[in-house]
């Protein structure tokens, strides 16, 4: 996203750039370590003092983006941009990151764009939801298959699962949506009695949060402020891997995030589990598994 509701866009795609701000008034260059949490712990604090009374959470996931923008992402990565009337500018990073002081979104890298553009009614709709979601940037390389047949002008739908454990495309063309689903839907599941997914200012921000290991598919918080709630989700069968995985990113939240009178706790989400996940969870504290169930009905 190219400043709020897409601002900058034509100005970027002009002048072949990407860029972002955050008011981080400084060059960075010699700030970029290699891993986030060093960018984290000294820019965090710079953040909050320029946004008294903003979380511990907005501000990592603030500084989070800004590391990916300016580190993270490599010279050949391909970006999609809206341009604020509804398609989405389609470019390939070609430089490291930049400073310009004096111009809008100062942080930058330069970019080389296609003169073709994607069509956002043509998307999914689980792509335009990821597209959607709040921040600067999301990471929507799974959906690399569509976005390959959109940039060549091909529109049509596909079903396509590359995920080993996922057995059942049918299955699979249902529950890609799980996310989406769970989102809009919150309130309807068990977890909605204790926890809310992370909002600030009234949008949320718990979806797909940044982590130095990977984005956390949802962050929750309890009602009562004290838990931090990590949920991963896995279409199809779970196995033991994710319970790494997942204690991974609850590491992250608990240095990074949480406060010394917060507690943080995980959740896995998958359609069914197997014996080495069972008992992995047996003698691991913190995280519980869910299972979910999709079903399909006609009626009159």
């Amino acid at each position: 996203m190219l400043g709020k509701a897409s601002k900058f866009a034509d100005e970027c795609y002009t002048n072949n750039f990407i860029g972002a701000d955050y008011g981080i008034n400084q060059d960075l260059t010699n700030e970029l370590t290699d891993k986030l949490r060093p960018f984290n712990s000294k820019f965090r604090p710079i953040w909050l003092s320029k946004n008294p009374g903003s979380s511990n959470i907005a501000a990592g996931l603030s500084c989070g983006m800004l590391w990916t923008l300016c580190k993270y992402l490599k010279i050949g990565d391909i970006v999609i941009s809206p341009d604020g009337k509804g398609s989405y500018y389609v470019g390939e990073i070609t430089s490291d990151y930049k400073y310009v002081p004096d111009g809008n979104l100062p942080h930058r890298r330069d970019v080389k764009w296609y003169s073709t553009k994607i069509n956002g009614e043509e998307m999914s709709e689980s792509l335009q939801n990821s597209t959607a979601s709040m921040g600067t940037m999301c990471d929507i390389t799974k959906y690399s298959e569509e976005l390959d047949r959109l940039i060549a002008g091909e529109n049509h739908s596909k079903i396509i699962a590359n995920d080993s454990s996922i057995e059942d495309v049918t299955v699979f063309a249902l529950e890609q949506h799980l996310e989406d689903f769970l989102i809009k839907n919150w309130n309807k599941t068990e977890l909605s009695k204790e926890y809310e997914i992370y909002e600030e200012n009234g949008e949320i921000i718990g979806r797909q949060y940044p982590s130095d290991t990977g984005p956390l598919d949802i962050l929750a918080i309890s009602k009562d402020k004290k838990t931090l709630l990590v949920i991963e989700l896995k279409k199809g069968r779970a196995s033991d891997r994710v319970v790494g995985q997942i204690q991974r990113y609850m590491g992250f939240v608990k240095s990074e995030l949480a406060t010394s009178d917060q507690n943080v706790k995980g959740v896995i989400i998958a359609l069914e589990d197997d014996l080495r996940l069972q008992r992995a969870l047996s003698v691991t504290s913190g995280i519980e598994f869910y299972k979910y169930e999709v079903s399909f009905r006609l009626y009159q």
